[in-house]
């Protein structure tokens, strides 16, 4: 029996897993970490404390486990920028957070250039907008004191999280990244599967700094852990990762993740779309020279709702206790939310928008308002559901996956919502089991067949809602209203 080590890095949290070959979890361990919000729309955190909980996590799981390990994926949050000394290791500034808008007014400038926008778009299948990395380093370079320098000398290095874990994590210090996440920097060409020039030149940002782009099963390395040591094979972004570890691998299946954010990713394989309803293109997974691209929607706030009615209004002390406090009937009596926390994503990419809650009256409860945060959720899903049948991707089932997927009422509003059977794996971590899959193929132990046989369902069936039909227009009406 082979061992696999599985990180996923997200946005609150770092997990380690330990699986055996057969995707039975033998061990795993889990380690949060603080988010810092020093202004409007920023989001920050620490690059030492989040290495220091993958770390952590690592040798817990491998203390526990007792096996020897065959490979290592990693997976992680996506877009997250970090910039740090090429000679000392250190980060010249706190890890930039995906979800951070700090970079609204500069994109917005560059969109008033001819001609601009479009080519962007073209290139990388993405738009213009504060969510990617490139905005992020840009600003990074001519806010942080002597960065600009630094990086012109070469003696600055970029990376999204995975290509810092490669870093700090493998004996051989690589600067490596993987087409995945290379594909959400705004800096790499759709079709080349290379840095762009002429992007770089956009932003300003000197190619110097930038990791090497491999295939998502390379070899990225050797980990030395726990008297161990092993090679890393797999490298994925979480989205999508969770879409291989889905089985997503033939042109029109589709995953939803419902973590911290929401992301809605269908596989169109060869195909690169250019979304007619602002629906991302994106690299999906590339396996040697084999590229399969994906079209994703991105909600920006899912689980940072239900987080919100937990720390802020304390309407619980657990988010698995949210589920008893929705209304039987997914009635929010008139109650509606706009989860826009810090803006919003497809397909309407407003930065400046912010939550609010409408149609409060005096008898209004916290059930109502809990109610109404998961209605929204389902809304927002159902937006992008819409826009994908617009580019001409219908939906026929949905596999969905994330840490809210254990709320059993939420799934069947979820289906309810959407007119669609859902579907939920065994496994519902399904990116830390898309880095596993990878590694498994990057490192030889199983092939694409063999993996494809791994895993179990259960369906939950739609029920036809003409009430949450009404709720929905009503509350795009008010989503119109703030936009």
């Amino acid at each position: 029996m082979k061992y696999v080590l599985s990180i996923d890095q997200g946005t609150t949290s770092s997990r380690a897993i330990v699986f055996d070959e057969n995707q039975k979890i033998i061990a795993e361990s889990q380690k949060e970490y603080e988010l810092q919000y020093p202004n409007d729309g920023w989001v920050e955190a620490n690059p030492d404390e989040i290495l220091s909980s993958v770390k952590e996590t690592i040798k817990k799981a491998l203390e526990s486990a007792d096996v020897d390990i065959a490979a290592c994926g990693i997976t992680n949050q996506r877009e997250t920028v970090i910039v740090w000394d090429r000679l000392t290791g250190k980060p010249i500034y706190p890890a930039i957070i995906w979800q951070d808008r700090r970079t609204s007014d500069l994109c917005n400038d560059l969109k008033k250039k001819k001609n601009l926008e479009s080519e962007i778009r073209k290139k990388t299948g993405l738009l213009l907008d504060p969510y990617f990395s490139a905005t992020k380093i840009k600003w990074i370079l001519d806010n942080v004191e002597s960065a600009r320098s630094m990086a012109e000398n070469g003696e600055l290095c970029f990376g999204t999280i995975e290509t810092y874990l490669i870093w700090n994590l493998t004996e051989e210090k690589n600067h490596k990244t993987d087409a995945t996440n290379a594909s959400r920097t705004m800096l790499m060409n759709l079709e080349t599967l290379g840095w762009d020039d002429s992007l770089l030149e956009i932003f300003n940002i000197p190619k110097n700094i930038l990791p090497e782009i491999c295939s998502c099963d390379d070899n990225f390395g050797s980990i030395g852990a726990c008297d161990q040591k092993f090679p890393i094979t797999g490298v994925i972004g979480d989205q999508q990762s969770a879409l291989f570890g889905q089985n997503c691998f033939e042109f029109g299946e589709m995953k939803s993740t419902y973590g911290t954010g929401c992301f809605l990713m269908v596989n169109t394989k060869e195909k690169i779309y250019e979304s007619q309803a602002r629906l991302l293109s994106t690299v999906g997974c590339m396996l040697g020279k084999s590229v399969s691209y994906a079209l994703e929607g991105s909600i920006f706030s899912a689980g940072t709702s239900i987080q919100w009615l937990r720390d802020e209004m304390q309407f619980f002390d657990d988010s698995s206790k949210s589920e008893e406090l929705i209304n039987e009937d997914f009635d929010s009596k008139g109650v509606n939310f706009i989860p826009a926390f810090t803006g919003l994503g497809a397909p309407h990419w407003n930065s400046e928008i912010r939550g609010s809650i409408h149609g409060i009256q005096r008898d209004s409860s916290k059930e109502d308002i809990i109610t109404a945060v998961f209605k929204a959720i389902c809304f927002q899903t159902l937006e992008i559901v819409e826009a994908l049948e617009l580019d001409g991707v219908s939906v026929r089932s949905l596999k969905v996956d994330g840490g809210m997927v254990k709320n059993r009422k939420f799934l069947q509003l979820l289906s309810n919502t959407l007119s669609t059977n859902v579907k939920k794996p065994d496994q519902i971590e399904s990116t830390a089991v898309g880095a596993f899959k990878i590694a498994m193929l990057g490192s030889g132990i199983k092939d694409i067949d063999e993996i494809q046989e791994i895993g179990l369902y259960d369906e939950v069936k739609s029920k036809q809602s003409q009430q949450l039909s009404d709720d929905y227009q009503i509350w795009k009406n008010y989503l119109t209203k703030n936009l």
